[in-house]
This record gives structure tokens, sequence and C-alpha cells, in this order.
């Protein structure tokens, strides 16, 4: 009964070591997503940031630029799928996470799963337009071929307070 316990005990500590390791990277690569929507904001563009990592190297890294491109489609989120797709010479994304400050949109949501992204972590929802689970459910709908991980809330305040203050000033 013991041993059984204490197994039961060493899985745990080793699953949690590997959470907290998990969320250490999470947050050092939202700050990477912030310093994009940060600069974003300074182009005027609404400050979404996002950047897509691949073992632990970020391949792309941008914020939006629908303005500046003059594209409804460059939201951050598919600048960097276009730009990691031409990296890895390959439409699949497999192995990758994507990190955005703000919860994705309905087509953000959708390129995902076309580019096969195993994993999504984002900071602050988005209650008017956000389409993980905040308006939508895009990317949890079971009759899909893929499903994403999410990791939602990651610096949250920080992401929220980014957008927040850019639609403050220009009240």
């Amino acid at each position: 009964m013991r041993l059984l316990s204490g197994l039961c005990v060493k899985v745990f500590l080793r699953e949690r070591a590997i959470l907290s390791f998990r969320m250490n990277n999470d947050i050092e690569f939202m700050q990477y997503a912030l310093e994009e929507a940060r600069a974003a904001a300074a182009a005027g563009e609404v400050p979404v940031g996002a950047l897509l990592v691949h073992d632990g190297t970020i391949l792309a890294r941008s914020g939006n630029r629908t303005i500046r491109d003059c594209d409804p489609t460059a939201h951050a989120e598919i600048v960097v799928m276009r730009k990691a797709a031409r990296t890895l010479m390959n439409y699949r994304l497999a192995d990758t996470t994507l990190y955005v400050t703000i919860e994705p949109c309905s087509m953000c949501a959708g390129a995902m799963i076309q580019a096969r992204i195993p994993r999504l972590v984002y900071g602050a929802d988005d209650p008017k337009g956000g389409a993980v689970h905040s308006y939508f459910e895009i990317l949890s709908h079971e009759g899909l071929n893929h499903q994403v991980e999410i990791t939602s809330g990651v610096l949250a305040d920080d992401c929220a307070a980014v957008i927040q203050s850019f639609f403050a000033d220009r009240r």
C-alpha cells in the first residue's frame, strides 16, 4: 500500500515539474507576443501580437498588419502562420505552438485547424469575437478532424491592458 502511495506521489511530482516548466516557457513566449502587440499599436494597428514556436525556437513573430498591408486577413496569427510555413517549407505546422495576446477570431481559428497547429496559448479573452470559447468554440468542435490543445489566460491582464489602452486613447 505504501509503495503504491509513494509511486503516486512520484508521478504527481513529475507531472507538476513538467507543468511548471511549460508555464515558464508560456510566460516567456507571451512576453515576446506582447512586444509585437505594442509594436503594432505604435504603428497604428490594433495591438495583437503573435508568434509561432517549434521545438523551443521562434519560427515567426508579428503584430497585426491589416492597415499597413491593406489586407483584411493580415491578422497577427495569419501573418506568423504564413511566415512559419515558408520557413518550414510545409503548409502543415505540426509540433508547433501559437502564442497570441488575444483570443483568436473565427478566421484565425479556422486557419489553425487547416495548418494542423496542435497547441494554442493566448492571453486575454475576446468576448465580442473570440472563437475559442468566448463567442464561438471553433477549436473544440467535436466534428473537426483536428483538435487543438488550448491554454488561456497567460499574462491575461497585461494582454488586456495593451488593447484596452489602445482603444481608450482612440476615444
